[in-house]
């Protein structure tokens, strides 16, 4: 389970063996083709999710590169073996393979699909894992997830061949072009307990929308914190709830106004605890009101354009690998790290990164029962919504995710991009794309490795939490952060940020052993965020991995050293550790861990797999 992949020396297209023919595999075949392409809605959606599962096993087990082009997997506890046909193999991961065949089929091979695919591989797992892991949990909840996953992507990529228009504010048509999800997990897709015309309207991938649930707060149960402030002057959370509900809600005197999604508010209704405050009217249900949010790349996170807050609510859905019901001490960390910054710290690093900002939380509602503990599933972060329509910001894996498009095409939005810089400025595109690349480096990475290194903050920067400003040209311009859940304080820094400022910590359980934060940093900046940018960039035929990790480590290299060094230990843990630990996300799921549940440390199954910088 802990083995050592090895990064292959190659990283172009293969073609299948010709002595048997792969099934159907020609339409995948070809420059930067996708899943997505194939014609039938189902089938593509059953190749996207062949490939998750294979690159997640590939990764996970430590998969060596094949001899040719046919990767043979051994499966022997069910006596037979996978022949996967390889179309790219990636030095980062990102590999592209064609739907699988069992090795004892006849001929004409039949593929294997997702379903008895994910049956296949959790087979393999489904016996004790020693002293370090809980046992592997029964694979038919990884095989419901992924064919949930499939009838969902399926769902996504019929919709999005007949509607082509995007919502014009882009910050929330980048947050819903995520179709297919996470390349590396294994069903990113699956929302367990969603029915399909629940999924209509709260699923950004179908461009959803609804008006929210209200409910009326007695104040003896409110919790709540706010550091939100307007021209100097601070701003209450119920102030802010009252003012986005709008004129019209029928609010008790007293009574906070407290927003609810939807879907939660069904599960609520039958929680004994919060039944019971209902009864008493304690708690007051008012309805659906207002008008309708925007459900983004988070699901459970709400957007209204013009609004001047985001709503980050409780969802009990299983969304990739928790349940999405927000904590307290994740409410306290956003309002924490707000204050934090405003001690000084954000403007010496704007100072030094202009262009770098995180979004805040600054403000946050709950309900507290009679007892004073928290009530589960009513309590909702207040975000700060820093984005006018007409600005280009993205989320990084929105941007480098295949769009699909009627008659079956598809391309990122990062290749379009791409191809019209090359056009517009005569250059190759391998030059063009080296250079977005490095500037992708000055306005993500710099800054990032700036906060660690001044302040022992490593954020939890993968693709999703990164919101890329772009010129009008499509160049990187700045970049954001957003996530209260992902901060890591180190505890060597401990002193440090309680001097800034004192308590700091307490409530939001932040501060973390510095060898947990390098395996958490490690991961999800330098694996998830730059190797799977420069694994999609590959994969699309957009860039040659190879001088892409050359570039990164140059960089690397350039900012370990001289009067700009960042005091981050990152650099040097990329440059010179031949392995890396990293998340495994489908073994996490086999072992039933939710990531939002017990001790950071021990929260997630991580790997260890060779590092594609070392030489």
């Amino acid at each position: 389970m802990h083995t050592t992949p090895t990064p292959a020396d190659r990283t172009g297209p293969l073609l299948p063996r010709q002595d048997r023919k792969p099934p159907d595999t020609d339409w995948i075949r070809g420059t930067g083709a996708c899943p997505l392409e194939h014609p039938d809605p189902r089938r593509a959606a059953q190749a996207a999710a062949a490939e998750n599962l294979l690159r997640c096993w590939v990764r996970e087990t430590g998969v060596r590169a094949p001899e040719d082009d046919i990767l043979c997997l051994p499966l022997p506890a069910s006596g037979t073996a996978l022949l996967v046909p390889v179309l790219y193999w990636s030095p980062t991961g990102l590999h592209r393979f064609g739907l699988p065949y069992l090795a004892d089929a006849p001929d004409p091979a039949p593929y294997v699909d997702a379903v008895l695919l994910a049956a296949l591989l959790g087979r393999e797992h489904a016996r004790p894992a020693g002293p370090a892991l809980p046992p592997a949990g029964d694979v038919t909840d990884l095989v419901s997830r992924v064919a949930d996953s499939v009838r969902r992507v399926t769902a996504f990529v019929t919709e999005r061949r007949l509607r082509t228009e995007d919502h014009p504010d882009l910050f929330l048509a980048a947050e819903q072009a995520l179709v297919l999800g996470h390349p590396l997990h294994p069903d990113p897709k699956s929302r367990d307990g969603l029915s399909d015309a629940e999924a209509l309207h709260y699923s950004p991938e179908s461009r959803g929308s609804f008006p929210l649930h209200w409910m009326a707060v007695a104040p003896a149960l409110l919790a709540t914190d706010s550091a939100w402030t307007e021209h100097g002057r601070p701003v209450t959370a119920p102030g802010l709830t009252a003012r986005l509900a709008g004129p019209g809600l029928p609010l008790p005197d007293g009574y906070a106004a407290l927003p609810v999604h939807p879907w939660q508010l069904r599960q609520i209704r039958h929680r004994p605890e919060a039944a019971a405050l209902l009864d008493a009217g304690l708690l007051r249900d008012l309805g659906g009101h207002g008008d309708p949010w925007h459900p983004t790349s988070s699901v459970r996170t709400v957007h209204r354009t013009g609004a001047p807050a985001m709503l980050k609510l409780s969802l009990g859905l299983r969304i990739t690998n928790s349940r999405r019901e927000n904590l307290r001490k994740e409410l306290h960390r956003g309002v924490e790290v707000h204050r934090l910054l405003r001690t000084g710290l954000s403007q010496r690093w704007r100072a030094a990164h202009p262009g770098f900002d995180i979004v805040r939380d600054p403000a946050w509602l709950g309900v507290d029962g009679p007892a004073g503990d928290p009530v589960p599933g009513l309590d909702v972060v207040i975000r700060h919504n820093p984005f006018r329509p007409h600005e280009d910001v993205t989320c990084v894996a929105g941007l480098l995710a295949p769009h699909p498009r009627p008659g079956g095409r598809t391309a990122s939005r990062l290749a379009g991009i791409l191809t019209g810089l090359a056009a517009r400025t005569g250059r190759p595109s391998a030059a063009v794309a080296a250079e977005w690349f490095l500037r992708y480096l000055e306005h993500v990475v710099r800054p990032v490795l700036w906060l660690d290194g001044e302040a022992g903050i490593a954020l939890e920067a993968h693709q999703q939490n990164t919101l890329l400003l772009l010129d009008p040209d499509g160049w990187p311009a700045g970049a954001r952060y957003r996530d209260n859940q992902g901060y890591y304080f180190r505890e060597s820094r401990r002193a440090g940020l309680d001097a800034l400022l004192p308590g700091i910590g307490e409530r939001s359980d932040t501060f973390v052993p510095d060898e947990v934060t390098d395996e958490r940093f490690t991961y999800y900046l330098g694996i998830n965020n730059v190797f799977g940018l420069i694994g999609a960039m590959g994969s699309q035929r957009l860039a040659d991995e190879r001088l892409l990790l050359a570039a990164f480590r140059r960089f690397l290299a350039g900012i370990s050293t001289g009067p700009a060094r960042t005091r981050s230990t990152l650099p040097a843990r990329l440059l010179d550790a031949p392995v890396l630990r990293c998340k495994a996300n489908l073994l996490t799921r086999l072992h039933g861990l939710d990531e939002l549940v017990g001790p950071v440390a021990t929260q997630s199954v991580y790997v260890t797999l060779a590092n594609p910088l070392h030489p």
